[in-house]
């Protein structure tokens, strides 16, 4: 596969016209202006225009410079592009550089880039023009205005101290790594028979289960993606469809505590087995709590801990650590996940039991 997306790409800090390059081979070849305008057959304002950057090298004139100085046309033509493009990308970031009310730099100011060039998201840099290109390339628009059409989800769904700016960066950078995973077609019957093997991993460490889950996901069709948490997004999750076959299944180690890990992970599976897949879901912390979220939950819930299982176990109102983890371990799953179950349901308190909750760490 080629790779068309080159980081280290050289980026010319001046332009010189394709004419100077003119101008040096014909010296090198002993070439008067006037004899070249003859052998090519056109004017000599034409070729000085060219030489003194005001006209470009078209196509046609390229072939014929090949003929008359025996140098590809392939050269001058790349000559003129690379040239072009280079002035328009000087004029663009002389235009941001002048302009104080320029909207991309307001945008600019209410986006963390210090926090995603740590991550390495972005190249470092703290020049302003710099950043804001950076960004457009990293959420691929041709300006940071387009952020909110595009990702409008994340500027609705956002709550009153989250940034929906960070909500769309994660939710970007999700995307990217997403489409980089191979998986095979969605198959909802497939990843609903592995449940019960997802459950097992609740047992296991990140350094063991991260592997078998993105591995059990891809064979069903589900890029899932861990990402380190953004401030100002109190994300646990999301998911977006990345074309009718594939799905991005959008997990972030915020609060880090392995049942609430599990919980987001089977709740963001919820919104791919039984919601549509126009949507994209994102979890936060303070979101509505509304029909789609609640049915989300419920799924999470009973294909952690069934629902009769559950109902039988609090029937008994015997929450000792010793019947928490007998408990845990007839359902074969890891017990920080019934302690979290049972706190939520308000069955113990939540101070009840936390120093037996893990918190998950990961090795980035």
């Amino acid at each position: 596969m080629i790779n068309l997306k080159n980081k280290n790409q050289f980026k010319p800090s001046i332009t010189i016209p394709p004419g100077e390059t003119l101008r040096e081979v014909l010296e090198n070849q002993n070439l008067k202006q006037v004899e070249f305008c003859k052998r090519l057959g056109v004017s000599e304002k034409t070729i000085s225009l060219i030489i003194n950057g005001v006209a470009p090298i078209t196509p046609q004139t390229a072939l014929k410079f090949e003929s008359v100085l025996e140098i590809p046309a392939s050269f001058w033509n790349n000559l003129e592009s690379n040239y072009q493009e280079t002035k328009r990308r000087l004029e663009v970031e002389n235009q941001l550089a002048r302009s104080s009310k320029n909207k991309e730099i307001a945008i600019l100011e209410e986006i963390d880039y210090p926090e995603l060039a740590k991550l390495g998201w972005v190249e470092i840099t703290r020049d302003k023009v710099e950043k804001i290109l950076n960004l457009r390339k990293f959420f691929g628009v041709a300006s940071l205005c387009k952020i909110n059409e595009i990702y409008g989800v994340a500027f609705r769904k956002s709550s009153k101290n989250a940034s929906p700016y960070a909500l769309a960066a994660l939710i970007e950078k999700g995307t990217k790594e997403a489409n980089n995973m191979k998986t095979n077609t969605f198959n909802k019957n497939k990843i609903k028979s592995c449940i019960g093997n997802i459950r097992q991993l609740t047992l296991k460490g990140p350094d063991i289960f991260e592997k078998e889950l993105k591995h059990i996901c891809s064979d069903c069709g589900i890029a899932l993606v861990i990402l380190p948490h953004l401030s100002k997004t109190f994300l646990h999750g999301a998911t977006k469809w990345l074309n009718p076959t594939k799905a991005l299944l959008l997990l972030t180690i915020r609060l880090r505590y392995l049942d609430i890990f599990w919980f987001s992970f089977f709740h963001e599976l919820g919104h791919l087995l039984i919601h549509s897949r126009k949507s994209i879901f994102i979890d936060e912390k303070d979101e509505d709590n509304n029909s789609l979220e609640r049915e989300a939950d419920k799924f999470a819930a009973d294909s952690l801990i069934p629902k009769n299982e559950y109902k039988e176990f609090v029937k008994k109102y015997n929450f000792s650590r010793e019947a928490i983890f007998n408990f845990s371990e007839i359902l074969g799953i890891h017990h920080s996940i019934v302690i979290g179950r049972l706190q939520h349901d308000e069955f113990v308190s939540f101070k009840k039991f936390n120093r037996l909750k893990p918190k998950l760490t990961w090795k980035k």
